[in-house]
């Protein structure tokens, strides 16, 4: 399950299982509840700070549970709600925000990385990517917006559109993430830029993002409908 440490006044999110390397960390209705507990606990803090996310291994993150939607259609779409509600949050969360992305981060992961202020990637290996295109997987409007207000224009329309891999190298220089460094380097880089921005914790960087990114807040927040005869037809 995904857990939460501190490094001094930085809290650190982890995606994945406490001591498990090898997991894909993705959003299930479980993580997702979890999630929101330990954004809360975050929250409930006092004092200058930020919130770090990462995980360890190949994958940051699939995003959606593919097997648990197969295997509960009836209850993929109010599944589906939470991831976006989620998302949602990181993107007005009243603090900063950094994802220090490890690994994969393909999807629902990528969206998730990308709903934070400040994304560190991987110079060497993984790749970051939207596959829906590929795999003939909808997006629901607040997730195709979400990508739009983070990525430059022309990157945007290719990322949603060819379902690209982009490498965090080249992510860095089309502008899609902020910083590309080698594995070792990627968590020091993301707290270095929380402690750097930890001050401006409060009601005002939130109060700026939920205003900044309202349009995009109000779809991620909207009721979902229909994932789950999609998923049903992609079973049959």
């Amino acid at each position: 399950m995904p857990h939460l440490t501190r490094d001094d006044s930085i809290f650190v999110l982890h995606l994945n299982d406490e001591g498990a390397s090898d997991d894909e960390n993705v959003f299930g209705p479980t993580q997702v509840s979890r999630i929101n507990e330990l954004l809360d606990e975050v929250e409930a803090s006092d004092g200058p700070t930020a919130l770090v996310t990462t995980a360890l291994g190949k994958f940051y993150s699939t995003g959606l549970d593919t097997a648990w939607v197969l295997a509960n259609v009836d209850d993929v779409d109010p599944y589906v709600e939470s991831v976006q509600i989620l998302l949602g949050r990181i993107l007005t969360f009243p603090m900063p925000t950094v994802a220090a992305v490890t690994g994969h981060a393909f999807g629902g992961g990528a969206l998730f990385a990308l709903a934070h202020d400040h994304v560190v990637m991987r110079s060497d290996r993984g790749y970051l990517c939207m596959p829906g295109v590929t795999i003939g997987a909808s997006y629901a409007p607040g997730s195709v917006m979400l990508v739009a207000d983070k990525v430059p224009a022309r990157v945007n329309h290719e990322m949603l559109v060819t379902g690209r891999r982009y490498g965090g190298a080249q992510a860095n220089e089309l502008g899609i993430i902020d910083n590309a460094v080698t594995l070792d380097e990627v968590l020091p880089a993301a707290l270095e830029y929380a402690r750097t921005h930890q001050n401006t914790r409060g009601r005002t960087i939130g109060e700026i993002k939920s205003s900044m990114y309202a349009v995009t807040a109000a779809a991620l927040r909207t009721t979902v409908s229909g994932v789950g005869g999609q998923a049903a037809i992609a079973d049959s």
